[in-house]
C-alpha cells in the first residue's frame, strides 16, 4: 500500500474473520444492512446504507443542484454504500460504493467530469448492471465550480489524484470484506476529465487497475484549460465585430464545412470520417466571394481561422491543437458563444491565479504559462512513458469523438504519438497495452449524427447494446485484461432519436488507429456496416 492513503484504511482494526463469515450466510439484503464499512476506513462516517431493489429509483435529494441529478434508476438488486472520508485536516471526499447481489468479481472505479465534483450516478449504475463492485466520489469538492480550491492545496490535491485513487484502496478492501473474497480484476472508466483519471492513474499509480476505459482524455490538463480561456479572447462577445452567431455557425460555416470534407471519405453523409484530411478554407464565405447566400466578414473569417488553427506559444511550438472541422455544430453554444467558458473561469480564479476577481476577457499567454508552472495538484497528465502499467499487464482503451465539442480530437492524436515517441514504440508496439478508437460524428463523449454508442461512461444508451467485446468498450477492455483478445474495431450504435426505445437507426464500424475507416464505394449505403472497412 502507498503511503499517501496508508493512514485511512491502516488505522482501523478490520472485522475478524468469524465476523465476516457469519455475515456471508446471511441473505444479501441482511449482508447488506449489517454491514459496517466505517469502522474499516480511518474517520470515516457513513451517511448511507441501504439496500436497493432492482427496478427502484434512488433519490439524491442532496446531490449538488449542479450536477443535474436528484436520482438515478437501478437494473440490479445491490447494497448501497456513501461514507465522508477525510483525506486531510481541511479536506475530504464523499464515497459512494454500490454492490450488486451478482458479483462478477470485478471492480470498476468512475471518473469525474470538467472541474465539477458530481458523483457520475449513471455510471454507478451501469457498473452494478453488468456485475461490477462499483465506487465513484465528488472528486473532494461538491458541484461544477471551482470555488473550493481557493487557497486550499488540499482540495486541488483530492481533485487531481487523491480522491479516486483513495476510492480505490477503500474500494478495494471493502469489496473483499463485503463478498469475502478479494477482487480479481480491477477496472476504470471514464470521460473528459475522467480519461484524463484513467491516462494519470496508469502514470502514477499503476498497480490500482488492470484495464482503463479513457474516454476523449483531458490530458495536458493546464493547456487544455489554457485553450478553453483563449476562445473568448478570439471570438469576443456578442456585438464584437468578431463574434459570429450560433445560427451563422451552424448553418453557414457548418454547411460549408460539408461542402469541402464531407466527400473526402467518399460517402455524402453529413459526418466527417477523417477530420484530419479537412483543410477548412474559410475564406471561401468571404463577403465577395460568395456571391450568393451568407458570408462572413474579414474580422469572421479571421475568428474561423483562428479556431481551426493550433494555438501556438510565441516561439511557435504547440501550446494546444485545433478544433477539429464538424465540431461547430455544438461548440457554436459553448466554446464559440460569445461567452468566457465557466470551467477555465473556475480553473484559473480559483487554482491557477488565486484571484477571483480575474477577468477572463484579459487572459494571456501569461496565465498560460503560470498555470503550467505550478501544474496545481500535479493534474497535468502528460505522460511520455507508461512501462511500470504495462508492465504488470494492464491494459488501456481511448475514444475519441471527431466532432467533439470541448476537447479537440487531434490532441488523442497527438498524445497517442507523444507517448510512442517516449517509449519508442510503433503501432504494433502501442498496440500491446494501448489502442485508440476514432468515432466520426460523435460529440464529447457521446452524442452527435454517428454511430456513438460503444458502451462509454455517461450515457443512459449504453444499456441498449450487448455488453460484449464487438460492440462495448468497457467489455472490450475485459476481454483484452482477461482472455488476452484485444479489440481491433468496435462497432457503435446509433439509436433513432437517441432512444433505445426507439431501435437503432443504423451501426458502424471505428477502427483501431491509425487505420482509418474507409469507404467501399459503389451502390452501398453509408449506414450500411458493411459498407466500411479499416484500412
Amino acid at each position: 500500500m502507498r503511503p499517501e492513503t496508508a493512514c485511512l484504511l491502516g488505522c482501523a482494526l478490520w472485522p475478524s474473520l468469524a465476523a465476516t463469515r457469519s455475515i456471508q450466510q446471511a441473505s444479501f439484503e441482511d449482508r447488506c444492512v449489517q454491514f459496517r464499512p466505517e469502522s474499516s476506513v480511518h474517520n470515516a462516517t457513513r451517511t448511507e446504507l441501504q439496500f436497493v431493489k432492482a427496478g427502484s429509483r434512488i433519490a439524491l435529494a442532496d446531490n449538488d443542484p449542479s450536477c443535474g441529478t436528484d436520482g438515478q434508476a437501478v437494473t440490479a438488486d445491490l447494497c448501497r454504500i456513501a461514507l465522508s472520508i477525510p483525506t486531510s485536516n481541511r479536506s475530504s471526499i464523499t464515497y459512494e460504493m454500490w454492490l450488486p447481489e451478482t458479483w462478477s468479481g470485478r471492480f470498476l472505479a468512475t471518473g469525474n467530469g470538467g472541474i465539477g465534483g458530481c458523483v457520475e450516478y449513471e455510471d454507478l449504475a451501469y457498473g452494478t448492471a453488468n456485475g461490477f463492485a462499483t465506487v465513484g466520489t465528488n472528486n473532494g469538492h461538491n458541484g461544477t465550480k471551482g470555488d473550493d480550491f481557493y487557497q486550499n492545496d488540499d482540495v486541488v490535491a483530492d481533485f487531481g489524484w487523491r480522491s479516486l485513487h483513495t476510492s480505490v484502496e477503500v474500494g478495494k478492501k471493502l469489496t473483499a470484506l463485503f463478498y469475502g473474497e478479494a477482487v480479481s480484476k480491477s477496472y476504470f472508466i471514464g470521460c473528459s476529465l475522467g480519461g484524463r483519471q484513467g491516462i494519470h492513474s496508469a502514470e502514477r499509480f499503476p498497480d490500482d487497475f488492470d484495464g482503463i476505459v479513457a474516454g476523449a482524455p483531458a490530458v495536458d490538463f493546464n493547456n487544455l484549460y489554457s485553450s478553453r480561456a483563449r476562445y473568448f479572447t478570439i471570438t469576443g462577445a456578442e456585438g464584437a465585430p468578431s463574434f459570429i452567431s450560433a445560427h451563422t455557425w451552424q448553418t453557414t460555416i457548418h454547411d460549408e464545412v460539408l461542402k469541402q470534407c464531407d466527400g473526402i471519405d467518399g460517402a455524402m453523409d453529413g459526418i466527417i470520417e477523417d477530420p484530419t484530411l479537412c483543410k477548412f478554407q474559410p475564406e471561401t464565405l468571404l463577403c465577395g466571394a460568395n456571391k450568393e447566400g451568407d458570408f462572413l466578414t474579414d474580422a469572421q473569417v479571421q475568428t474561423v481561422t483562428k479556431v481551426f488553427s493550433n494555438y501556438l506559444w510565441q516561439n511557435g511550438s504547440m501550446l494546444y491543437p485545433a478544433m477539429q472541422p464538424g465540431s461547430e455544430m455544438l461548440a457554436a453554444g459553448g466554446l464559440y458563444s460569445g461567452k468566457a467558458y465557466g470551467p477555465s473561469v473556475g480553473w484559473f480564479k480559483f487554482a491557477v491565479l488565486e484571484d477571483p476577481a480575474w477577468d477572463p476577457a484579459h487572459y494571456t499567454t501569461d496565465d498560460a504559462l503560470l498555470a503550467g508552472r505550478k501544474d496545481p495538484g500535479g493534474i497535468r497528465t502528460w505522460p511520455s512513458s507508461l512501462r511500470s502499467f504495462e508492465g504488470r499487464g494492464g491494459k488501456i482503451v481511448t475514444h475519441h469523438g471527431q466532432q467533439d465539442q470541448q476537447i479537440t480530437s487531434f490532441n488523442s492524436l497527438r498524445f497517442y504519438d507523444h507517448l510512442a515517441g517516449g517509449m519508442g514504440y510503433t503501432p504494433a508496439e502501442m498496440d500491446r497495452f494501448y489502442r485508440l478508437f476514432r468515432i466520426p460524428g460523435m460529440g464529447h463523449c457521446g452524442g452527435g449524427p454517428g454511430a456513438w454508442v460503444v458502451g462509454q461512461a455517461g450515457s443512459s444508451a449504453v444499456g441498449g447494446i450487448p455488453f460484449d467485446r464487438e460492440h462495448n468498450v468497457l467489455a472490450a477492455v475485459v476481454d483484452w485484461v482477461e482472455k488476452g483478445v484485444a479489440p481491433e474495431a468496435l462497432v457503435g450504435t446509433k439509436f433513432v432519436n437517441d432512444t433505445v426505445d426507439d431501435g437503432i437507426a443504423y451501426q458502424h464500424t471505428h477502427c483501431k488507429y491509425p487505420a482509418k475507416s474507409t469507404f467501399k464505394g459503389g451502390d452501398r449505403k453509408a449506414t450500411d456496416v458493411d459498407s466500411w472497412e479499416c484500412l
